[in-house]
């Protein structure tokens, strides 16, 4: 019997979802509870009932596990910023390993081997950057926080434990600030007000601070007050700014910016790369766990000074230029203009060598990746870095026409990075390991940096793959035929074969690939795949998104 809305069940919490829900199962049915720990037997109330899962919050906790610790921020429960505040570090970091060996097995379907998981320098206090939302506590005074989760209900909060003090000590001035000279917050309902975030960056390295004000016009009044009375108080701040968005929406940060105080950007350095940060540069928010993921992209790498390395999202172009003076040359790729320009100006700092052997360009990854294939580019080493989505089938198809050595691809969504991973593995690459790093302790998100190289020939498995015949559908619903095996194997206790999940596909409408697990003559005749496996596999399609 499905479960029904508002019913009251007993749930042991049995591991963590990606997004750091506690998971249990009532009666095959998976439930997913927020706040909760491996071990915890709680009485939970359904929210939300999806038929094949479910979502619940907790009613009470009947048994606690013995990975709970005490919560040491007032708020983090309806702020939501640190979904695992209730954890130990431990337990934390070991439901993260096994997050990334669950995406790698039952997405995948890949036998590989996961690395013990690298634990994050610092727990607390990590953060580089901190954006406030501004609005009006329930007492009708300016006030700064985070918003609560799945809405823009801001929870006050004026010492997050993510963020470095001396961050957390500007914001709540600066809200002093603002309210002494009667300057409104933005109102989203109405439009009305000004100031919609406070915006603060701090160098882990240089120790230098930018503020930046998000405001719906260029100007505000007593701005030269307030510039004043921060760098009087702050000797670490070294620019202050105003960042303008006008537009009704969700995006904090608009284009325009106006500098008040300093040059407009601070200095730092990761990997011993020297970068400039604007508002509208993209910078990992954990320092020292970013030098740690890159010195890993880096080993995986081993480039030699023979090397042309190519390096895809490349963003500012850390990662790349981090091995610039170990190998030849350097090409980076990234669609954010701002972020190539950054690039440039730090392979510049870098000094003449390494500028002369390194080139980047503003473009779509798959399209630019796609466009040096055909050129005949042929770089040794290739290093992604894609977003959460993973790399559409461009890139993917690219990489492998140009042939690559090795290939080291760093992750920030282990179940894309699997699923990436697998169309890799059938088109001639080997998985050699898969390294999970925590870059965000107290949540639920986990960075993975995967090693692959081509097989030897006589390492490879036959089979026929043309690139211009390759599935496309779309890389966020794709599933490997293991993964549909392993799926189908634990709902339900059959077993299927290739055959079968292809006739089914063909049945559902999804293009297979030429000669992909199909006769080789019309007449040649094929057992057909028994109803009951039938429609096993396309639950199983249903459940990757596939139909």
């Amino acid at each position: 019997m499905p479960l029904q809305k508002n019913q009251i069940i007993t749930l042991s919490i049995e591991r963590l979802s990606g997004d750091g829900s506690g998971v249990g199962h009532w009666e095959g049915e998976a439930v997913f509870v927020p706040n909760t720990a491996p071990g915890d037997i709680i009485r939970a109330r359904i929210v939300k009932d999806c038929k094949r899962y479910a979502f619940g919050i907790v009613e009470s906790i009947e048994t606690a596990s013995p990975d709970r610790i005490p919560v040491d921020c007032p708020v983090a429960g309806p702020c939501g910023g640190c979904s695992l505040r209730h954890l130990s570090y431990q337990a934390e970091l070991k439901a993260k390993e096994a997050s990334v060996a669950d995406a790698f097995r039952r997405i995948g379907g890949l036998d590989v081997p996961i690395q013990p998981i690298l634990p994050s320098p610092e727990v607390d206090r990590y953060r580089n950057k901190v954006q406030y939302p501004v609005g009006r506590d329930k007492n009708g005074h300016l006030c700064i926080g985070f918003y609560a989760g799945r809405s823009h209900r801001i929870v006050p909060c004026e010492d997050c434990k993510l963020q470095p003090s001396v961050l957390n000590e500007i914001g709540r001035t600066l809200c002093s600030l603002l309210e002494q000279y009667g300057i409104q917050p933005y109102d989203e309902e109405t439009g009305k007000g000004l100031v919609r975030h406070i915006f603060l960056r701090r160098g882990a390295h240089s120790g230098q601070i930018m503020v930046c004000l998000v405001c719906t016009r260029p100007k505000l009044p007593h701005t030269d007050e307030m510039v004043e009375q921060l760098c009087g108080r702050f000797a670490d701040i070294a620019t202050i700014l105003i960042n303008v968005n006008r537009e009704k929406t969700n995006v904090i940060l608009g284009l325009e910016n106006h500098i008040l105080y300093g040059p407009g950007y601070i200095e730092d350095t990761l990997c011993q790369v020297p970068v400039q940060l604007g508002p509208l540069s993209f910078y990992q928010v954990n320092t020292p766990g970013a030098e740690q993921l890159y010195a890993v992209a880096a080993a995986y790498a081993s480039p030699t000074p023979e090397d042309l390395l190519l390096d895809l999202y490349c963003g500012m172009g850390t990662i790349g230029l981090s091995m610039a003076d170990r190998c030849r040359e350097l090409i980076g790729v990234e669609i954010i203009p701002e972020a190539i320009e950054s690039a440039k100006t730090n392979a510049a700092r870098m000094g003449a060598a390494i500028a002369a052997k390194s080139r980047f360009f503003c473009g779509d990854a798959g399209e630019a990746a796609s466009r040096l294939a055909t050129e005949g580019l042929a770089p040794d080493i290739i290093v992604v870095d894609p977003p959460r989505k993973g790399c559409d089938q461009a890139t993917l198809s690219a990489i492998v026409q140009m042939s690559p050595r090795r290939l080291v691809y760093v992750s920030c969504n282990p179940a894309t990075a699997a699923r990436d991973a697998a169309i890799l593995a059938q088109s001639g690459y080997q998985v050699e390991k898969v390294q999970p790093v925590d870059m965000f302790p107290r949540t639920g998100h986990v960075e993975t940096v995967i090693s692959l190289s081509q097989r030897n020939p006589d390492d490879h498995i036959e089979f026929s793959i043309e690139l211009d015949n390759l599935d496309t559908t779309p890389t966020e619903t794709k599933a490997t035929y293991q993964a549909i095996k392993n799926y189908v194997k634990e709902q339900t206790g059959l077993n299927v074969t290739p055959l079968y999940i292809a006739q089914v596909k063909q049945k559902c409408g999804i293009t297979e690939r030429e000669c992909y697990n199909k006769p080789k003559s019309e007449n040649s005749k094929q057992p057909q795949c028994p109803p009951e496996k039938e429609k096993a596999i396309r639950e199983a399609l249903k459940h990757f998104q596939m139909i």
